[in-house]
């Protein structure tokens, strides 16, 4: 076992506790950044004036605001002193001269009130000279509008064992993007210091890159700027880009007024402003055996990325290097493209194109088992990965036995069998009601597809009183992180959690930091942390040696006291902190931490890009009504993979979580845009809560049991635990596996069922239809 995965005797890590700020959620005494501006004297409000086009030159005449009482300024692109761009690719103007969305911002007004900004964004005059547009992937691709570098996977000759194989299936697999919906919208506020430095609060993931966009866009070096994240009312990666204009449109205003300006988006305005994830439109062949083990795949996956590139390049190459998903295939041909469309740019979202690229290949094996007369679950089984085999871009699939494993166990604990045997008996009492179990995988790798940002710092400082304040990189957005924090530094240091305070995240405490992003917030700040820790433990080891007559190695950090056992004598943390201080050692330590083994070509898109795989499956249990298409989700099983746990009852939170957004994805939530060629072509049409359905209650399975995965220790991660954050979601394509079934299950034995994305129950019912109408048909023919 490594030192970085080894704990002590008693360690905190692995004990469930609360997450650290879960009474001030529940009574409401949680601070997030727009709640500082109610606390802010002469705070001005920034307001977007938002295109009424989808595509069209633009100008401006902004006179008429100023003739609205309480207007203060308008911020046009005559005022940025530095680069008017809001991203890190040199395509995001922050004050366009081309409207490239319905929405998107041209200018912002700042007010002494919300509603003052508000009536002078609505004074603004703006010309448009309208521009033709596109709004569909299918358009996108007739027209062959693509944006970045095309992507190329592949692994042997997939033509030729193609032509070999004795079943082959094609196909087209497409499916919509997904609103983040997180319950505090975007948000800044920014001020003048008392030395005339920048200062920012903004609810970002990435801190260090929003500093370094509003440096750039007022011609400041990045010193001359500080930027805060409090704490984000969620974010599930759609603040990991977007929130840098924001803040640097706030910061700007601040700069020209030098009065605090605050940015909060109303949800109409986030919902038409904000990126999403991502669409995919996938062609495809597959070839299997006569015994269903897959042989070959070929796919062409083309994403919308909306009207700038954003992260829709390592989007895609996270989904090429997942089509896979837990699955062997020796022949892989994959090719990956952008369009550019007239449409928000999408931008990240929980799982980063991994469950784009699972879709591909849970869709094929769910419509292709009923060809090949198998068991769903049983082909599923068949195909996955055995040890020393390794992925379409060439890395070894580590711990690959791992995987059957889990499957086992879930179908035990699940009852999968006795359960079927029950469902089968329903379904033939009953003709207008069906239900269905199905069973899925998921294989995700963990890092990022960028080498450069698996690295992350933290700062600990030790008091005489022996508290201990800790900072760190990462940002909290409620996944628990923070939480996880604390307890690696109590576990590290040997003290009590309660011993323990953190700080919220600052750039100036700890810079050049990474997102809190591809699931490795606790993996990368874990590990820095722990490393600071263990830099103080020593040298107040030496100091504690002293007092008590013996040699450092003899001694133990734990529950607050340093103990020498053989000697059974202590002392307190506190009194070894005071003698420390007195014999000038210093108690305060930065930490570091990169992720050591990882390789990628990105061009080649071969190498080792992820320290391991987090590995799950879940077993879902549906009941479909045939009139209406409506479902109830009778039943989840899971069976997850979080290594060694650093805190269970947030590792289960976020597996929970997890699954009902990825449910949310593929059976409720539908993106709709107007595709027509009227005047609101290309305006978002769902643009509140009650035009865009959102799981709630009534959509959470009726019986929820989750198990973490025993004696699953990573041996190259902090304290053996693995990240929980992003695989979950995949989890629930057991969910949209389930209907297919139950479709089939009003139909002829041995069809293949395709279903929409999402499975609505419009979708569910126009399925069921197909379903009987084949059934009806065929039936006729006898």
């Amino acid at each position: 076992m490594t030192d970085l995965a080894r704990r002590p005797a008693d360690p905190v890590v692995g004990r469930s506790v609360a997450h650290e700020s879960a009474a001030l959620h529940v009574t409401g005494r949680a601070m997030y950044t727009d709640d500082l501006a109610v606390e802010t004297m002469g705070v001005l409000t920034a307001w977007p004036v938002q295109s009424t086009h989808t595509h069209a030159r633009v100008t401006l005449d902004v006179l008429p605001a100023y003739g609205v009482p309480g207007v203060i300024r308008v911020l046009t692109a005559e005022d940025v002193p530095g680069v008017n761009d809001a991203g890190v690719k040199h395509d995001e103007p922050l004050f366009p001269t081309e409207a490239m969305y319905h929405g998107h911002a041209l200018a912002w007004v700042l007010g002494e009130t919300p509603e003052a900004a508000r009536l002078g964004a609505a004074a603004v005059a703006v010309t448009y000279e309208p521009l033709p547009s596109i709004v569909t992937l299918e358009e996108a691709i007739a027209a062959h509008s693509f944006q970045g570098a095309e992507r190329t996977l592949a692994r042997g000759d997939a033509a030729a064992a193609l032509a070999d194989a004795p079943h082959v299936f094609e196909g087209v697999t497409a499916f919509s993007g997904q609103e983040h919906f997180y319950l505090e919208t975007h948000a800044a506020l920014a001020r003048i210091d008392s030395e005339g430095q920048i200062f920012v609060e903004s609810s970002t993931q990435h801190p260090s890159e929003t500093q370094e966009i509003i440096a750039h866009v007022l011609g400041l070096s990045s010193h001359q700027v500080t930027v805060q994240s409090l704490r984000m009312g969620g974010a599930f990666g759609g603040k990991e880009m977007q929130p840098h204009g924001l803040a640097a449109i706030a910061a700007l205003g601040a700069s020209l007024t030098r009065r605090p300006v605050r940015l909060r988006l109303n949800r109409t305005q986030d919902l038409t402003m904000t990126g999403k994830r991502h669409p995919f439109h996938i062609s495809w062949r597959a070839g299997f055996d006569d015994d269903g083990l897959l042989q070959a795949l070929e796919a062409t996956l083309t994403s919308d990325g909306g009207w700038a590139l954003d992260l829709s390049e390592p989007v895609m190459s996270r989904a090429l290097c997942h089509v896979d998903n837990a699955y062997w295939i020796p022949h892989v041909h994959v090719v990956g493209r952008v369009a550019q469309t007239h449409k928000t740019s999408q931008t990240a979202f929980r799982g980063f194109g991994g469950p784009q690229g699972v879709f591909l290949i849970e869709d094929i094996l769910g419509r292709t088992a009923p060809a090949l007369g198998l068991d769903p679950a049983e082909l599923r089984r068949r195909n996955f990965y055995a040890p020393g085999q390794d992925t379409p871009y060439g890395q070894v699939v580590k711990d690959a036995e791992r995987m059957p494993a889990i499957w086992r166990t879930l179908h035990t604990e699940a009852q999968v069998d006795d359960r079927r045997a029950a469902i089968a008996a329903f379904n033939a009492e009953h003709d207008d009601v069906k239900r269905a179990i199905a069973m899925t995988p998921v294989k995700f790798g963990i890092s990022f597809n960028f080498t450069a940002y698996n690295q992350a710092g933290a700062l600990v400082h030790v008091y005489k009183d022996g508290s201990v304040l800790i900072n760190h990189g990462g940002t909290e957005m409620g996944q628990g992180l923070h939480t996880k924090m604390l307890q690696v530094a109590a576990t590290a240091l040997g003290v009590p959690l309660s011993q323990v305070r953190l700080a919220p995240t600052r750039t100036d405490k700890v810079p050049n930091t990474s997102a809190t992003a591809a699931s490795s917030g606790a993996d990368l700040n874990g590990a820095a942390v722990k490393n600071a820790c263990e830099q103080i433990r020593e040298r107040m080891a030496a100091v504690a040696a002293g007092l008590l007559g013996t040699d450092p190695d003899d001694l133990v950090f734990t529950g607050g006291q340093v103990t020498a056992g053989h000697l059974e004598r202590s002392v307190s943390f506190a009194e070894v902190a005071v003698a420390a201080y007195f014999s000038r050692v210093p108690l305060f330590a930065a930490g570091y931490y990169r992720t050591e083994g990882l390789s990628w070509d990105q061009e080649r898109m071969v190498g080792s890009p992820f320290k391991y795989f987090a590995y799950g499956a879940a077993a879902a249990e549906v009941e479909v009504d045939g009139y209406t298409g409506a479902y109830r989700l009778r039943r989840v099983d899971i069976v997850h993979d979080v290594g060694d746990s650093l805190s269970p009852q947030i590792d289960r939170g976020q597996v929970e979580g997890g699954f009902v957004q990825g449910a949310g994805w593929l059976t409720l939530e539908d993106l709709r845009w107007d595709t027509s060629d009227g005047p609101g072509r290309g305006r978002l049409l769902t643009t509140s809560a009650s035009t865009y359905k959102l799981p709630s209650l009534s959509e959470m399975p009726e019986e929820f049991r989750v198990h973490l995965f025993a004696d699953a220790r990573e041996d190259g991660a902090v304290y053996g635990s693995k990240a929980v954050g992003e695989p979950p979601l995949m989890l629930a394509f057991a969910v949209r596996e389930a209907l297919r079934e139950a479709v089939a299950a009003f139909g002829e034995p041995g069809r293949s069922v395709e279903l929409a994305s999402p499975a609505t129950p419009e979708a569910v019912f126009w399925a069921i239809e197909a379903a009987r109408a084949a059934r009806d048909a065929v039936s006729a023919a006898r």
